[in-house]
């Protein structure tokens, strides 16, 4: 290439250069990036402490003797309380998951747009998962405890529990329902299938990950609730029946950090408690993962 050619080129790159618009914003840009980076850093070093924290000080305190059927003041076993916490958890979910679906699907696939039920439903649902869990232990102790003498039992507390984490369901799976694309209703309406039909076999099939989201967020509140449960389950420490007093791990290791003889145990328990959690939220996401393959 001769001398004039490679100054022609030159030339034309740098006026090409030169009628680029310049970005403007990239500082600005570059600084919202580090504020994510250092906020996801911030929260997952947080969150790595947390679980080291009480790694460290939960497992050299495990033993044979914490996993006994029966509690005592010398082993101070959690097993019933590991026990009471699986049958709390399924009898809420039992109970809160079919309303909350159901409602859900009302909303969102046969209430009429605009309808002013719907937002009053809506506000209100919102409005009471604001409310702190005390007052909803406060509420099981006067109704389910008090004036429909269940006494201090698995089920007030499960029944409180059950209207705690509806709203939650119910606004997870409506949200969940949206998200299914409305050309999946026209195509199945479209084969002659009735809007019940839809539903069952299109529209829910669709929107099960997101509504198994909602489930395992109301399970991990379920499991580490406390208040609620002092109100209305009590603190008795054995496996309870239907209308018998129980406590739940967290419950467990609250009365336990308390009372300051145990606090070993406690750790322990706290350790026990992240184990469930963890196998709770494993087993319910395996389960989304069927669930959609299918």
């Amino acid at each position: 290439m001769t001398t004039e050619a490679t100054t022609a080129v030159k030339k034309t790159a740098v006026q090409t250069a030169e009628k680029r618009p310049r970005v403007y914003g990239r500082g600005k840009a570059r600084l919202q990036k580090g504020l994510v980076y250092g906020a996801a850093i911030l929260t997952f070093a947080v969150l790595l402490f947390l679980i080291a924290y009480i790694l460290i000080n939960g497992v050299p305190h495990l033993k044979p003797s914490l996993f006994e059927w029966t509690y005592n003041s010398d082993n101070v076993s959690m097993m019933p309380a590991i026990i009471t916490t699986v049958e709390m958890t399924l009898l809420a979910l039992l109970l809160a998951v079919p309303f909350g679906l159901f409602t859900a699907v009302y909303l969102n696939e046969y209430a009429s747009r605009g309808n002013k039920l719907v937002g009053v439903i809506r506000i209100t649902t919102e409005t009471l998962s604001g409310i702190p869990s005390i007052v909803y232990g406060l509420f099981g102790m006067l109704f389910f405890v008090t004036q429909l003498h269940w006494g201090y039992s698995l089920l007030a507390g499960a029944m409180t529990l059950a209207i705690m984490i509806l709203p939650l369901i119910m606004r997870t799976a409506e949200e969940a329902l949206i998200s299914v694309p409305d050309t999946y209703r026209e195509g199945s309406f479209g084969l002659g299938a009735g809007r019940l039909r839809t539903v069952f076999r299109i529209v829910l099939p669709s929107a099960m990950p997101g509504i198994l989201s909602g489930i395992i967020l109301a399970i991990g509140r379920i499991v580490g609730e406390t208040a609620a449960l002092i109100f209305t389950a009590g603190t008795m420490a054995q496996i309870p029946g239907l209308f018998q007093s129980g406590r739940t791990l967290a419950i467990h290791m609250y009365v336990l950090s308390g009372e300051g003889l145990n606090m070993n145990e406690a750790y322990a328990t706290a350790v026990v408690l992240l184990v469930v959690v963890l196998l709770m939220n494993t087993i319910s996401a395996i389960v989304a993962k069927k669930l959609t393959k299918k």
